[in-house]
């Protein structure tokens, strides 16, 4: 649904959210790991803008539940032959290593800040929401101020400020107001809903459920598990990046990623919201959710919606499951307290 919304405003004159005009771009740059979909998306950008550039980095599948140095090498000869080539003559600058050097040292220090906000959420109660909240905290690293020292000032603040609140023991802050009672502590797969995003997590917040730990928070990087950029290897480093990133993990690191954030979170239940539109979250979900549950002992839970077709958003439907979900959730709460009283 990315793509019928990209070129779907491309059919419509290409007008921007302030309403004026996009400027046509000089160069596509696709990092592919494998989604089809995008792969086909650029094709057609390539034929809608046939001045700009394109370059298409391909970025091998962790098929092997690892890095291999063929794979980094593979990748640095595409950026060396392909990429930076494509990028100077657009912009009419030759690379700069020494510059990318200096960048790659600021992404270092704002994956390490990020890395430590989201651990906060191991504190009960937790002082933030991973997920709906989550996605708010991974702009600056993700895109708006990416390899810039303001990236690194706004995560010293955040950190500053999610530890004010577990000072003070308060939860996470939803659009209505401090969560009063945290309920129970959740992790989540999957991407959320953008068409009916404060609605869909008010199904979340009304219940008192806390997202201590999301998939999509690490789509743009899995930094928790010690990955981060070497400014004195930045091309190898760039390479193992774009690997590293969630999806490009295979079933069985997914797998024993969530399960290693059930035990460290504490985390009461696990959710999987499955999106129509992405292949890349999606495939195995369902393998994924049955392991954890018969490894773990925990509630499972099951929801369908989309990135940003509204169609895919059914709000009784979603509710309903949630509904049952929660209701699993105080049942085990119940019979553990029970259990514990005995003992």
């Amino acid at each position: 649904t990315y793509v019928k919304c990209d070129i779907g405003m491309f059919l419509n004159g290409n007008i921007g959210p302030t309403g004026e005009k996009l400027p046509e771009p000089d160069l596509l740059l696709l990092s592919y790991t494998g989604c089809f979909t995008f792969m086909k998306w650029f094709e057609n950008l390539e034929r809608l803008y046939p001045n700009a550039e394109i370059a298409m980095l391909h970025t091998p599948y962790q098929e092997g539940g690892k890095i291999t140095p063929e794979m980094v090498q593979y990748m640095v000869k595409q950026l060396k032959e392909e990429v930076i080539p494509k990028m100077e003559k657009v912009s009419g600058k030759k690379f700069d290593e020494e510059r990318l050097k200096e960048i790659l040292g600021y992404s270092r220090q704002a994956q390490e800040l990020i890395t430590k906000v989201f651990e906060c959420t191991r504190h009960i109660p937790s002082p933030i929401d991973a997920y709906f909240a989550g996605v708010y905290y991974i702009g600056p690293i993700n895109a708006g101020f990416r390899g810039m020292p303001e990236a690194v000032h706004y995560y010293e603040e955040l950190y500053r400020e999610v530890q004010e609140r577990i000072e003070k023991g308060l939860g996470p802050i939803t659009p209505e107001g401090e969560l009063e009672e945290e309920r129970f502590r959740l992790v989540v797969e999957g991407p959320p809903n953008w068409t009916n995003f404060r609605e869909f997590w008010s199904l979340f917040y009304n219940m008192g459920a806390v997202i201590v730990a999301s998939t999509y928070s690490k789509v743009g990087g899995v930094y928790d598990w010690g990955f981060r950029h070497d400014p004195n290897r930045p091309l190898e480093s760039l390479s193992e990046y774009c690997m590293n990133c969630y999806t490009n993990l295979n079933l069985p690191q997914r797998i024993e990623l969530l399960e290693k954030c059930i035990k460290d979170y504490q985390a009461d239940g696990f959710l999987i919201n499955s999106i129509k539109s992405c292949n890349s979250f999606s495939a195995g979900q369902l393998l994924m959710m049955r392991t954890l549950e018969e490894r773990l002992g925990i509630p499972v839970g099951f929801i369908e919606s989309d990135l940003v077709d509204p169609r895919y958003f059914s709000y009784s439907n979603i509710k309903n499951r949630l509904d049952s979900f929660f209701q699993m959730l105080e049942q085990r709460k119940f019979i553990l307290q029970q259990q514990a009283g005995e003992s």
